[in-house]
C-alpha cells in the first residue's frame, strides 16, 4: 500500500446523490397522489357528505407545503457512525534516540546544576 492511498469504511458510506433525488422525488409524487385523490373525493363527496369533503379538503391543502418541506430537506446526516475516511497513522519524522543506559540519581544540585535554597524551620 502506497502512502497517499486512502482507504473508506464501507459502513460509514452515504447513501449516493442520484439514490438520495431518487428517493425524494418518489416521496413527492407519492404525496402529491394522495393529494390529488383527497380533493378529488372532496368534490366528489361535497354534497353526500360535507364533513370528509372538508377533511379531505384540508388534507388536499396541506399536502402540497409537507411534501414540499419533506422533498427539500435534503440528505441523511449519520453522526452515530464512524467516520468514513480513515487516516493513515503519521511516523515520526525523527526517530528517537535509544537510551543511553541506566540514569544516574541527581544530588542536592538536581538537573539544573543549582544548589537548592536552605530549607527554613520555625
Amino acid at each position: 500500500m502506497r502512502k497517499n492511498d486512502e482507504v473508506f469504511r464501507i459502513t460509514g458510506a452515504r447513501q449516493g446523490l442520484a439514490d438520495d433525488v431518487r428517493g425524494r422525488q418518489r416521496r413527492y409524487v407519492i404525496s402529491m397522489s394522495v393529494r390529488t385523490v383527497s380533493v378529488v373525493l372532496a368534490a366528489v363527496l361535497w354534497n353526500v357528505e360535507r364533513h370528509v369533503a372538508i377533511v379531505a379538503l384540508v388534507l388536499g391543502v396541506l399536502l402540497p407545503y409537507v411534501a414540499v418541506v419533506i422533498a427539500n430537506a435534503g440528505r441523511e446526516n449519520v453522526p452515530s457512525l464512524p467516520s468514513t475516511y480513515l487516516t493513515t497513522p503519521m511516523r515520526p519524522a525523527v526517530e528517537a534516540a535509544p537510551a543511553a543506559g541506566p540514569a544516574e540519581p541527581a544530588g542536592a544540585e538536581g538537573r539544573s546544576g543549582r544548589t537548592p535554597p536552605p530549607q527554613q524551620h520555625t
